[in-house]
């Protein structure tokens, strides 16, 4: 059953990668070995590449949540994490010029 979907998988990612002009020609070839028609070879190549696409959906995902695991092992902080902080900062830092300006001393 894996080796099924391996398999699957990997033609469905090259499949995605295939070119229009080589898309047709696999619709001919199938056309012409398997005996099917023009309708039904498109809407394989359709669906393997629809699968191509979920496929590398799916991979990015996968490869970003590794990432931010990874990360937040090595106690990095996200870029909107660090924007957040620096918006903060900020906000301090005007909140003691404020503070300090002439007339508002103590």
């Amino acid at each position: 059953m894996f080796e099924l979907i391996e398999k699957a998988v990997l033609t469905a990612l090259g499949a995605a990668a295939l070119t229009q002009k080589k898309g047709e020609e696999m619709v001919q070839e199938m056309k012409a070995r398997y005996k099917i028609s023009e309708e039904e070879g498109k809407a394989f190549l359709e669906r393997i590449q629809e699968m191509a696409r979920a496929g590398q959906l799916r991979s990015a995902e996968l490869a970003e949540t590794e990432v931010k695991r990874a990360l937040d092992r090595m106690g990095m902080v996200s870029r909107e994490e660090f924007d957040r902080l620096e918006r903060r900062v900020r906000a301090l830092e005007a909140l003691q010029v404020q503070e300090v300006e002439p007339g508002n001393e103590c």
